[in-house]
């Protein structure tokens, strides 16, 4: 196997390179970030609060590495209003909060030079904020191309895995399967069997904060969890990101036409 050259760049995170090697990579073209977002929330009575941190830091790590495109660091809060104050253990940031952080990240990747951005997101209810960050980031950068990306969508198959116990999921099966695969220190087995919620949603018109859904903060099966399972899932997650992420940089926009010009004239 040959060597590492003593000055090559090194691989996957931002944080880890300098800002001669981060000039570099916009300068020859390679402008795409990943920026994952996760949540510090309460996770029912078996999972740690970081849970959806360290899956989009993980998944953002193997995609990113094979997709050759650098992994900023990790926003590890979200906008978690919807899980309450009943059980302690969540820090929730206000959806204006996450626009405007997000925001700012967005502007500052920018400047360095960069113009694909990944915004990679494990905390559903992060998607709106972060849908609202995408439109201001594109308002204000012409030319910017930025991509929320909710993970637990990211292909059928995924999907199907999410929503195997629970269409209103939260600490379900999939997730605490992920855990047992990947971060198994968030895991306390004794409480799997105990912490089994169904789901109340199906029929509602209304979106109910968990405290008027769950008893414990979970909702589905985690009893099922399997480390075989998650690691099948955290496979198919990597692969369909990466293969998402590599589409993403071949991608220009259909047409070229900047964002503040008047339209030609007939």
């Amino acid at each position: 196997m040959p060597r590492r050259h003593a000055n090559a760049t090194p691989p996957g995170s931002w944080a880890r390179r300098t800002w001669e090697e981060i000039g570099r990579l916009a300068e020859r073209g390679r402008d795409a970030a990943l920026l994952p977002v996760g949540a510090t929330e309460q996770h029912g009575p078996h999972l740690g609060t970081g849970m959806d941190s360290a899956l989009a830091e993980r998944l953002c790590a193997a995609a990113g590495a094979r997709a050759r495109v650098p992994v900023l660091p990790l926003l590890p809060y979200g906008c978690s209003l919807g899980h309450s104050r009943r059980w302690p253990g969540t820090i929730a940031l206000g959806p204006q909060t996450l626009i405007a952080v997000v925001t700012e990240i967005g502007d500052w990747v920018r400047a360095s030079g960069f113009r694909r951005l990944f915004i990679v997101n494990t905390h559903v209810t992060n998607a709106a904020p972060l849908r609202c960050a995408l439109e201001v980031l594109r308002s204000r950068h012409d030319g910017m191309m930025v991509a929320v990306v909710n993970t637990a969508g990211l292909s059928p198959r995924v999907e199907r895995a999410f929503r195997s116990d629970a269409a209103d999921w939260h600490a379900n099966a999939a997730e605490t399967s992920l855990m047992l695969a990947v971060e198994p220190a968030l895991v306390r087995r004794e409480k799997l069997r105990s912490s089994d919620d169904p789901d109340r949603t199906r029929g509602l018109v209304f979106s109910h904060p968990v405290n008027r859904t769950s008893r414990n903060g979970v909702t589905g099966r985690p009893s099922r969890a399997r480390a075989a399972a998650g690691r099948r899932l955290f496979a198919w997650m990597v692969a369909d990101l990466t293969a998402l992420v590599r589409r993403g940089l071949r991608e220009h926009p259909p047409l070229d036409a900047p964002y503040g010009a008047p339209p030609h004239s007939s």
